[in-house]
């Protein structure tokens, strides 16, 4: 039985106490939160939980295998530090921590002591990004061309990250699990609306060493709610709209093929395909569901998670790279060198 402690009981934490609760192999142990207020809804729905507002109780706890911290980003690596020296594995709400340098020393913690970190890339547990796993992987898209995602939405605005960190780690963290190509170098522009507060809206770019290019638009000052993401690519073309209730993806059969023209050697003959349309069939299991199972699993048979410490640092090594660029007016920024090896 793998036991948890949950430090964070505000936006994401209650989700995190409620799957884990609800997951076999997994026991709800403690939460902690700064609010008696927060602890008190915890406890009116799960009565045996353990609470308190200091964390270092539930580090102390001999129990907890696992601490799941739902907490904003600049308390991560602290919190996260602490955790590991208490022997704890660590499970970290997105992003992993606010810097490159932050995330290798907590990976270089965790490595010494044999311990797992974790990332909470829920998307990368969605039904619907499996598949498109599973589509890329087996070759039945062709060649991918690109990848263009929408994720804007009005609100929340955020004080400590700005809508990079916020929006555009979903897409990267769902880049970093699709391709094996690896990103060389990212642009960046963005700027806020609200005077003393980080940027609202951005769009990335993001340069990989295939023929492969990846753009997203994140926006916390959109009048409509949108999450949608193209898959451009040789043979077949996807579409993925995480709010559909049902077709959350769909194949087009649609295309270009080129030609020579037999009557000028340098030039070609574009030629349009469109055929059907397919709407695979995918189980509505819930993401963390699926990430707390797999947690669990890990850590009962000594495997690494598919969101590890290294994939939560490369996510961060391109966020950090996006943020730079926004403050040189797009010019690209190329990836660290640790980034390409992680």
């Amino acid at each position: 039985m793998i036991n948890v402690g949950v430090i964070g009981y505000g936006y994401w934490g209650p989700n995190l106490v409620r799957n884990f609760h609800e997951t076999s192999g997994a026991q709800m142990k403690a939460v902690c939160d700064l609010d008696p207020r927060r602890l008190s809804l915890a406890l009116k729905r799960y009565p045996t939980l353990q609470t308190t507002t200091d964390h270092r109780e539930l580090l102390k706890d001999p129990a907890i295998d696992v601490i799941a911290i739902a907490t904003p980003v600049a308390a991560h690596f602290p919190l996260a530090k602490d955790a590991l020296k208490a022997g704890k594995h660590v499970l970290l709400e997105k992003p992993l921590t606010q810097s490159t340098e932050q995330a290798l020393r907590l990976l270089e913690e965790a490595a010494k002591r044999n311990l797992t970190v974790m990332v909470d890339h829920t998307f990368i547990y969605t039904p619907a990004v499996r598949k498109m796993k599973e589509l890329v992987a087996g070759g039945s898209l062709g060649e991918v061309y690109y990848y263009d995602s929408t994720r804007i939405n009005l609100g929340l605005f955020q004080s400590d990250v700005n809508v990079i960190w916020d929006l555009a780690a979903h897409d990267v963290s769902i880049l970093d699990y699709l391709f094996e190509d690896k990103p060389c170098a990212v642009s960046a522009t963005g700027i806020s609306h609200v005077p003393g507060s980080p940027e609202s809206m951005a769009y990335l770019t993001v340069f990989f060493e295939s023929n492969l290019i990846a753009h997203m638009h994140v926006n916390w000052l959109a009048p409509v709610k949108l999450r949608r993401t193209l898959l451009g690519a040789s043979k077949k073309m996807l579409v993925y709209d995480d709010l559909e209730p049902s077709e959350k993806i769909k194949v087009y059969d649609k295309g270009i093929t080129l030609k020579d023209n037999v009557e000028g050697v340098h030039q070609l003959l574009i030629g349009y395909r469109s055929g059907d349309m397919w709407a695979p069939n995918l189980p509505l299991t819930e993401a963390l569901r699926t990430e707390a199972e797999h947690l669990v699993h890990c850590l009962e048979n000594g495997e690494r998670p598919m969101t590890d410490g290294a994939a939560g640092l490369r996510v961060v090594q391109i966020l950090e790279a996006a943020t730079r660029s926004v403050r040189l007016q797009g010019q690209p920024v190329e990836l660290d060198a640790r980034r390409k090896a992680a």
